[in-house]
């Protein structure tokens, strides 16, 4: 349902409701849509694609060797970005695209998205021109304090702001219904998708497990793959786990069993093989102004 120019996020998924990628869906046009994937997951998605084309009147083209992509992300995104066009960024809504952007000489596409929780604009351009730009960037953000950010950084602003990260909150092996992101699995939608029936399935049935948030009450910090557990059974493992820089305590995401999910409930992290103490909290971390 999305028109022209906008931008969906959603998922790929196996038949049996496996993820085989999240990904940004772009619409230029009816007839031409750009896909954002994950780039250590793009040969994979491309093949899996070429094996799902069939009869379909498409062409698939795999571009990522060809195009680079910066994100420029924060409260002076905007301002530090437009000091390198003279297109007005303001006509960038959420979760929409420009395109023949020109961004000091280099001509861009333009997105009003990240990964971080915060404003931000992701830049494209082709390889020899996002480097440009890039440099172009930080020169530009010199006044306001811009900064590289490496994957550390990003993985936490992204945890903090309860956004997914493939092989962690979802994978071949969780589906979106467990990850809690039905919202963009629509089961009652009309059209068809791979995995809707075996996702519908467990839906009725009743999820077995489920993704939550939780605090440690102890001292530690857990880390992906830690066991959880409730009177000394394991009961599921943790996902992402970090000391938050921003509310300065221990918290994470856990695939629990379902029926140990509930905010409040008690668990326990091994950590090093040390049982240490934690409550379920909402996933939503932070509130964003």
């Amino acid at each position: 349902k999305i028109v022209d120019n906008q931008i969906i996020y959603t998922f790929m998924c196996y038949p049996d409701g496996g993820v085989v990628d999240d990904l940004l869906v772009y619409r230029y046009d009816n007839d031409y849509l750009y896909l954002v994937v994950n780039a250590s997951n793009s040969d994979k998605d491309y093949a899996w694609m070429l094996e799902q084309k069939g009869n379909f009147d498409v062409k698939i083209e795999n571009i990522s060797d060809s195009v680079g992509e910066i994100a420029i992300q924060g409260p002076m995104a905007q301002k530090t970005l437009q000091k390198l066009t003279d297109f007005d960024l303001n006509k960038v809504g959420f979760f929409y695209l420009q395109r023949d952007v020109i961004v000091d000489g280099v001509n861009c596409m333009i997105s009003r998205t990240g990964y971080t929780g915060e404003d931000g604009f992701e830049v494209y351009a082709d390889n020899e021109g996002i480097v440009k730009v890039w440099n172009s960037v930080l020169e530009a953000g010199k006044e306001f304090g811009i900064l590289p950010a490496g994957l550390g950084c990003r993985d936490t602003l992204r945890f903090e702001a309860s956004l997914p990260l493939y092989g962690h909150e979802i994978s071949e092996e969780i589906n979106p219904l467990e990850g809690g992101f039905k919202y963009f699995v629509k089961l009652d939608k009309a059209g068809d998708f791979i995995g809707k029936e075996e996702l519908n399935k467990q839906w009725s049935e009743g999820l077995k497990r489920k993704l939550a948030g939780f605090e440690l009450i102890g001292r530690g910090i857990a880390r992906e793959g830690m066991e959880i557990q409730k009177d000394g059974v394991a009961i599921g493992h943790v996902t992402t786990g970090y000391m938050s820089p921003t509310l300065k305590k221990t918290i994470g995401n856990a695939l629990l069993a379902s029926e140990f999910t509930d905010i409040g409930t008690e668990i326990d992290v091994i950590i090093r093989n040390k049982t240490v103490k934690a409550k379920v909290i909402s996933k939503r971390f932070l509130k964003r102004k």
